[in-house]
């Protein structure tokens, strides 16, 4: 019983290592079946308007680096980028739809409901010197109604009777 279990998860665990945290060792012109084989298995796809692909792999714990890799027609790599930056933040604006937000930033490190305003909030953890996320409310036609940061509930301190 114990080896039946014990194998298929040292089997994962060994197959995850191998997969590259970051695209470093890709360059232009690699083509999508080598950036799953070093990244793994992307996180999201996303088209691009010049008939391209994005794909999305979100690393780190608690989501503090999403990269984005970009491939032409042809399943050619163009550029990689880490989207989760303050620039990257700056850039979304109000009424930018929720297919926009996921191909520039990815998904989010976690996602809830706002049942008195009927939105979900996506919150986004990155590297800052500062206990802060970014969020983004997104309203009932999916589309964003607030940006901004908050404090991450991560560095509130543990609950004391």
């Amino acid at each position: 019983m114990i080896q039946r279990t014990v194998a298929p998860l040292a089997l994962a665990l060994l197959a995850a290592a191998c997969s590259g945290y970051g695209p470093g060792a890709l360059r232009p012109g690699a083509g999508t079946a080598e950036a799953v084989a070093q990244m793994g298995t992307p996180t999201g796809r996303h088209a691009l308007p010049d008939g391209g692909e994005r794909l999305e792999f979100a690393r780190g714990p608690y989501g503090l680096h999403t990269y984005m890799l970009d491939f032409d027609a042809d399943g050619r790599l163009r550029r990689t980028e880490q989207v989760l930056t303050e620039e990257n933040f700056l850039a979304l604006q109000i009424g930018m739809s929720k297919a926009e937000v996921l191909r520039r930033i990815g998904r989010p490190s976690q996602a809830s409901y706002l049942p008195r305003q009927r939105h979900q909030l996506w919150s986004y953890r990155y590297v800052t010197p500062f206990c802060i996320w970014f969020q983004v409310s997104l309203d009932e036609t999916d589309r964003v109604a607030e940006l901004g940061h908050n404090l991450d509930p991560r560095c509130d301190p543990p609950f004391q009777r």
